[in-house]
């Protein structure tokens, strides 16, 4: 078989290792599903970058939004083209939603980041995304607030995905709570046969913590080990979900170099990959193996075990709930999120006023 490319290959010889999308792009969603990709991903800094490259099609509908909810603030309007671009592009998933019987094929699109420290805002708004379209799957953040909300809107019937998650703990957290979601449905005997929760941790974004914190307190550790760090997380996460048979899948993110593909090759498991590293992979050299089970180096665990928040990171227990929106990645990653937020707000802002 000729493969287009090595993130094609993949989806065809492991086929429980889901690839998707990191964007909602009609060129990235094109571009991907004639490659095997079974799933996408959105946030408000990707729709706006979406909007950016697609000006052309959306500067009008937000013209004529503007005149069609004239007493709308920015911030409705956004909203309002959010769930407009993600039930477009969600359709593109349809098929592949239907051929998996809701299993895969699923848009996963973002609460409202500000609501991080609200269960019952999050709740409410996840489940008005998910009337969005059959195939959505809603991003709620993995802090205290946000874990209560996955486990009620997991029981009123939402495929969750987890995200601002860099941890063993939070994935673990995570994976309670949809357990918990899911046991009520069935004691009420409503379905979840069709739903399909995910776990993202966002490896990429562990590693670029370790990397900053020992700048921050001039720790000196080998510089190769900092590549792992995420990987090393994901990996003890995957033998906790498959050692506990959780319903929740794994999502990885965020890549930063290639093992955050390769290393997880051959896994019951997702990862989204953004257009810029899909190219980028597709014409690497790197083999196409099973590399799942191969565990890191312990030279290399032993030195990222010089850092403290590594252990955070890596051990099952390295925080209480009540510690998750206080790790480093969290508050520089919800922080960024907000941003974007702010800046789809103010793109709409340039059009209204």
């Amino acid at each position: 078989m000729e493969y287009k490319g090595k993130l094609h290959e993949s989806a065809v010889k492991f086929p429980q290792t889901d690839i998707w999308m990191d964007s909602c792009g009609e060129e990235e969603l094109n571009y991907g599903l004639e490659r095997g990709i079974v799933g996408a991903t959105s946030n408000p800094i990707i729709i706006g970058s979406v909007i950016k490259n697609e000006l052309n099609i959306w500067e009008k509908r937000i013209r004529d939004l503007i005149i069609e909810m004239n007493e709308a603030t920015e911030d409705e309007i956004a909203w309002e083209l959010m769930h407009e671009i993600a039930a477009l592009r969600a359709k593109k998933l349809l098929p592949v939603f239907e051929e998996n019987k809701g299993l895969k094929g699923r848009l996963s699109i973002q609460t409202n980041a500000k609501y991080y420290k609200s269960t019952e805002k999050m709740v409410e708004q996840a489940t008005e995304l998910d009337n969005i379209g059959a195939n959505i799957q809603v991003k709620i953040p993995a802090g205290q607030a946000g874990i209560a909300a996955m486990e009620e809107a997991t029981y009123q019937g939402v495929s969750i995905n987890a995200t601002v998650s860099f941890t063993v703990a939070q994935a673990v957290a995570v994976a309670k709570a949809v357990e918990r979601g899911l046991d009520r449905r069935l004691a009420e005997n409503l379905p979840i046969g069709t739903m399909a929760p995910v776990c993202t941790i966002m490896i990429g974004r562990t590693d670029d913590w370790m990397k900053q914190f020992t700048n921050e307190t001039g720790l000196v550790v080998n510089p190769e080990c900092l590549e792992w760090a995420g990987i090393a997380v994901m990996k003890e996460a995957y033998r906790i979900y498959k050692e506990r048979g959780y319903r929740t899948k794994l999502l990885s993110a965020a890549n930063r170099n290639h093992y955050h593909w390769s290393e997880l090759l051959g896994g019951d498991l997702a990862q989204t990959i953004n257009y810029g590293w899909y190219k980028r992979l597709d014409g690497c050299d790197i083999e196409v193996i099973d590399r799942i089970d191969d565990r890191v180096d312990d030279t290399i665990i032993k030195e990222l075990n010089k850092i403290s928040e590594f252990k955070k990171s890596f051990d099952e227990k390295g925080m209480t709930e009540e510690e998750f929106e206080k790790y480093g990645a969290f508050r520089s990653t919800l922080t960024t999120f907000i941003a974007g937020y702010d800046e789809l707000c103010g793109l709409i802002r340039g059009y209204m006023i």
